[in-house]
């Protein structure tokens, strides 16, 4: 049972990885098919089992919101960051159980098609995933770094990496229409300039963290 009660209009940050921590993206095909799930499962409508059927083609550069406008959405997407073998969301619940649906739809989904695809059975995400509420603007201002710059807190800066890897933060840069809703962050700044001089302070700040945690550990 989860411990945690999703509300409405209340901002969560939302991860799960590979099971034994194995690669979810194999492929760029991967990746594009999972972004997509992320706007095709973003709707209170029913839409059936995409698995079974082929996926319009889209432009996965600086991502697309198209079908995700013209219905009601159970989530609204603040950042995300997908890795080779794991991914973080910021989210904000916008109808009733809407993470809880959105989740269920894009992991069931998403396991369905990468099963078949690489003719496997089982679990492919460690479990359930986590959700953390997010309880400060402070709190909030800082985990979208986090998230928008996920691939360099992880370092994952290798020409095999980056095809398997994608991030919002070239939305936020570019302040591209789309897939996410960047005015709770970008509005707290008086330019993209200012949020891009934050994000690099914030991150080298946690690169920093996460040096000493490792010389700690040796």
């Amino acid at each position: 049972m989860r411990k945690i009660q999703f509300a409405n209009h209340e901002y969560y940050h939302v991860l799960n990885r590979g099971v034994d921590k194995r690669e979810i993206f194999l492929e760029y095909d991967d990746l594009s098919r999972f972004f997509q799930s992320m706007e095709e499962f973003n709707t209170i409508e029913p839409i059936g089992s995409i698995f079974e059927s082929s996926f319009r083609q889209h432009n996965f550069v600086g991502g697309s919101a198209s079908k995700c406008s013209k219905h009601k959405r159970l989530v609204n997407f603040i950042c995300y960051c997908l890795n080779p073998n794991h991914y973080h969301f910021i989210l904000e619940q916008i109808t009733d159980n809407g993470i809880e649906k959105f989740m269920h739809r894009l992991g069931t989904g998403y396991t369905m098609f990468f099963n078949k695809k690489y003719d496997r059975n089982g679990s492919l995400f460690q479990g359930r995933y986590k959700a953390i509420h997010i309880d400060s603007n402070e709190y909030l201002l800082h985990l979208s770094v986090y998230v928008n710059l996920n691939n360099k807190v992880h370092q994952l800066e290798s020409p095999v990496s980056k095809f398997r890897s994608k991030s919002s933060w070239e939305e936020y840069v570019n302040n591209l229409d789309g897939f996410c809703k960047k005015d709770i962050i970008l509005n707290q700044f008086g330019n993209m300039s200012k949020y891009q001089e934050f994000a690099e302070n914030s991150l080298k700040i946690i690169l920093e963290r996460k040096e000493l945690e490792k010389l700690l550990l040796e």
